[in-house]
C-alpha cells in the first residue's frame, strides 16, 4: 500500500484557529434565551390534563388527580406503576368491598348453565 492511498488525518488545528462561530451575531427568528416567551410565573398551571378540559371532575375524580399528581411530585415518578396507583388508591382510603362487576365497556358475560340470568 502507499502512503497516498490512506488520506490524511483531519487538522483540526486549522478548523480551531478561527474565533469562535457562537460568538457570531447571526440574527434568529426568536430570540428564546430573553426570556419573554416564559411562562408569566404568576399563571398557575393547569393541575388536569388539557386534552380532556372539557370535562367537569366531580369531586372525588378530583380528589384522585390531585392524590396521583402529589405522588408523582414527591416520588418523583412522571409514569408511576399500576402497582403505584392502587397504592394511592389505598391510601385514599378504597378497599374492595363489593362483589367485581364487568368493566365500563365490555359487553355483559353470558350467563353459565346453573346460574340465573
Amino acid at each position: 500500500m502507499s502512503v497516498e492511498s490512506n488520506p490524511s488525518p483531519i487538522d483540526d488545528s486549522n478548523r480551531r484557529s478561527t474565533e469562535d462561530r457562537r460568538k457570531e451575531n447571526i440574527p434568529v427568528a426568536f430570540e428564546r434565551r430573553s426570556g419573554l416567551d416564559r411562562r408569566i410565573p404568576e399563571e398557575k398551571r393547569r393541575m388536569i390534563d388539557p386534552v380532556t378540559f372539557e370535562k367537569e371532575y366531580d369531586e372525588e375524580e378530583s380528589e384522585f388527580l390531585r392524590a396521583i399528581d402529589l405522588y408523582k411530585r414527591i416520588n418523583r415518578r412522571p409514569f408511576p406503576t399500576w402497582c403505584e396507583v392502587l397504592e394511592v388508591l389505598r391510601a385514599l382510603g378504597y378497599r374492595k368491598v363489593a362483589d367485581p362487576t364487568p368493566l365500563p365497556g365490555l359487553p355483559m358475560p353470558k350467563p353459565t348453565q346453573g346460574e340465573k340470568p
